[in-house]
């Protein structure tokens, strides 16, 4: 059997659907190819199940924490985890079929396969009933990436779990070793933690999150503490054995080799480009040392009809940043003229949440950029205060001639909600008094980006700053 269409796009997720969605609005019919599901590992194993079991664990613990407000029902809410994993699979099921119908909607086929390129112009479809070849202009390759791995602990599901095993287990482990210390362990170690689990977090370097700013990752570290979460940095897993029924996880630390007794280990110590086993190398697509396909301003590759988007091309490996991509290749094919993929911002769901844009103050400086920087705490907002949410800051960096903002965050609550204004003003180049003299809503959380700016500007309202430097000029 043999298919002929404009574009074939390789992997279903948040980059590939995206396209083919994108292409079949600019007049393009695709061929839509995924191992697996539609909607690929961010709706079916990795964000949206992790932020449902998130929110989820998070009304648990705040039930526990009623009291505080006047609440006094009794005893509080009994967990029924078996329920709340048929939720998940409900709403997931929900979020498959829905994408379903809009890529059907908009021109594509999808066929559940793998792909391997035996042309320019050509692949070979494996298919669970066959195979089928595909002939094509353009070609999207959207593969995505794949868990990361350390010798002597291999996934097995059973003692050693990656994230997309953590997020099926049957009942909460009551002991939970993670390690890595990076944006997945520390995401389902504090829904774990909510739940009553002890949780211990394994970092190798000496901070938590340690691509975020210290300032930012501190507060972090400190909620974590709260949930009773033992972190140990600056050590290594070395080794792990059972013992009865449960696991001995052993770590090398600063100060000597520690024994961990645990139910599960999670392996999350970063992820790599899924570029493997395509027949890229017989087109001469051209990758970086660590597997990543090489794309100019267009996601177009070093093939003149081949595209790359999302993990497959590199960092930040985030969700939105590969539909951004899609777009951004789709448009390219159909000819249209494309827009710059602007800044993209990323988000933590710990508690406290935290989220950044743009250029960090390290950053910043390292370029040789003069900055001013302003900080608004959450605990002199009204609404954290009305919410009970007072942990963290809004941070701003902006350019101390002109006050354009460079790079903005929050690590607080509803701090990844609250990121889109900022990815906006970074986005346009705005400044600081544009987003000063904006008029926000009160009460409500996103005062404190204005707030922040104004504190940058020397002349915050809402918090007594005794030390002033001088506002930036405009230019």
């Amino acid at each position: 059997m043999s298919t002929k269409t404009d574009v074939l796009i390789v992997g279903g997720g948040p980059g590939g659907y995206v396209a083919a969605i994108k292409l079949g609005q600019l007049g393009k019919r695709s061929v839509l190819v995924d191992r697996d599901k539609l909607g690929g590992e961010c709706l079916n194993y990795g964000c949206i199940p992790s932020k449902a079991l998130i929110s989820a664990a998070g009304n648990a613990y705040k039930s526990k924490k009623a009291k505080e407000a006047g609440f006094d029902g009794g005893a509080a809410p009994k967990l029924d985890w078996e329920k709340v994993v048929a939720w998940k699979g409900q709403m997931i099921g929900g979020f498959v079929k829905n994408v379903g119908v809009l890529v059907k909607g908009n021109k594509s086929e999808f066929i559940n396969g793998t792909v391997k390129f035996t042309g320019k112009n050509t692949a070979l479809i494996a298919k669970p009933d066959g195979s089928e070849d595909v002939e094509f202009e353009h070609a999207i390759i959207a593969t995505g990436s794949e868990p990361m791995g350390i010798p002597g602990f291999a996934v097995d599901g059973e003692n050693v779990v990656g994230s997309k095993e953590a997020l099926d287990l049957q009942k909460p482990p009551e002991a939970l070793a993670v390690i890595g210390g990076g944006v997945i362990g520390l995401e389902i170690g504090t829904f774990f933690a909510k739940l009553g689990t002890k949780v211990t977090v394994i970092e190798f370097t000496d901070a938590l999150l340690p691509v975020i700013e210290r300032d930012m990752s501190s507060i972090v570290a400190r909620g974590l503490t709260k949930l009773g979460v033992d972190v140990l940095l600056g050590s290594k897993a070395k080794s792990w054995a059972k013992k009865g029924k449960r696991l001995e996880l052993s770590v090398e630390t600063p100060e000597g080799e520690k024994k961990i007794s645990c139910d599960k280990i999670l392996l999350a110590v970063g992820r790599m480009p899924r570029s493997k086993g395509l027949g890229l190398e017989k087109l001469g697509v051209e990758l970086d040392r660590r597997g990543h396909i090489t794309v100019d301003s267009e996601m177009l590759s070093s093939v003149d009809n081949i595209y790359a988007i999302g993990d497959v091309v590199g960092q930040p490996y985030l969700a939105h940043k590969a539909s951004r991509e899609g777009i951004l290749a789709a448009q390219s094919i159909a000819g249209r003229p494309l827009e710059p993929r602007g800044a993209v911002p990323w988000a933590v769901f710990t508690d406290p949440e935290i989220s950044w844009v743009g250029q960090t103050e390290a950053e910043a400086k390292a370029a040789g950029i003069a900055t001013v920087v302003g900080k608004f705490p959450f605990a002199a907002s009204g609404r954290a205060q009305a919410v009970r949410e007072t942990e963290g800051f809004c941070k701003v960096v902006a350019e101390k001639s002109g006050g354009r903002i460079l790079g903005a965050g929050f690590v607080g609550a509803n701090a990844a909600d609250l990121i889109g204004e900022a990815c906006l003003a970074v986005s346009m180049g705005a400044t600081l008094e544009q987003v000063a003299q904006t008029i926000h809503p009160h009460p409500t959380l996103n005062e404190v980006f204005a707030e922040a700016c104004e504190a940058a500007l020397g002349h915050p309202i809402h918090i007594l700053q005794i030390k002033r430097e001088a506002p930036p000029v405009a230019a």
